[in-house]
C-alpha cells in the first residue's frame, strides 16, 4: 500500500513539473491552432487530464514535453472534426469580406524582410547602426538624425551611405536594390 502511494506521489510530482514547464507553450500552441483563448485553455486542461489518467493507469511516459504535445495535438484535431463548416455566401451575408490574399503575403513578406534586416543592423558597426536605426527604423529626417547625434548634415549622409553599402554586402538580394539617392 505503501509502495502505491510512494508512486502516486512520484507521478504527480511528475505532472506537477510537467503543468508549471509546459503549461505557458501548451497555450500559446493550443491557441495558435484555435484562435479562440478559453477553447485553448479547455484543450491544454484536457491535456493534462488525460495525461494524468494515462500515468494512473500505470503508463510510462518516456517524454512528457513530446507526450503532452501529442495528447494536445489529437485533442486540437478533434475540436476542427466537432467545428461546423460555413459557407462562403453565409460568411458574407453575415459581413465578412474576403480579402486578397496576395496583400497578405506581400504584407508578411515585407514584415519577414524588415526583421531580417534589424537582425543584419546589429552586425554593422554601432556609428552605422545607429544612423540607418534613426533614419529607417524611425523614419528621421537627416536634419534631425544631425541634431540628436550633434554631427554635420554631411557626416550623417555619409554614414547613412557607407551604412547601406556595408548592410547590402550581407544580403546579395539588397545588390539588386536602387540606391537611396533620396536619403
Amino acid at each position: 500500500m505503501l509502495n502505491v502511494i510512494t508512486t502516486l506521489k512520484v507521478q504527480q510530482d511528475k505532472l506537477t513539473s510537467a503543468h508549471r514547464d509546459y503549461m505557458k507553450p501548451l497555450m500559446l500552441y493550443s491557441f495558435s491552432k484555435l484562435q479562440n483563448k478559453a477553447l485553448a485553455e479547455d484543450t491544454v486542461q484536457d491535456t493534462f487530464i488525460r495525461t494524468w489518467g494515462f500515468m494512473i493507469k500505470g503508463g510510462e511516459i518516456n517524454n512528457m514535453k513530446s507526450f503532452l504535445y501529442k495528447i494536445l495535438s489529437n485533442l486540437i484535431v478533434d475540436e476542427y472534426r466537432k467545428r461546423k463548416t460555413t459557407s462562403l455566401d453565409d460568411l458574407i451575408e453575415g459581413g465578412f469580406e474576403p480579402s486578397d490574399e496576395r496583400e497578405h503575403a506581400d504584407r508578411m513578406i515585407n514584415i519577414y524582410d524588415g526583421r531580417m534586416i534589424l537582425l543584419l543592423l546589429k552586425r554593422l558597426p554601432p556609428k552605422y547602426r545607429e544612423v540607418l536605426s534613426l533614419r529607417f527604423v524611425k523614419n528621421l529626417s537627416i536634419g534631425e538624425i544631425s541634431s540628436a547625434t550633434l554631427q554635420s548634415k554631411n557626416a550623417v549622409t555619409v554614414q547613412i551611405h557607407r551604412g547601406l553599402k556595408r548592410l547590402r554586402l550581407f544580403v546579395p538580394e539588397l545588390q539588386l536594390m536602387p540606391s537611396f539617392s533620396s536619403v
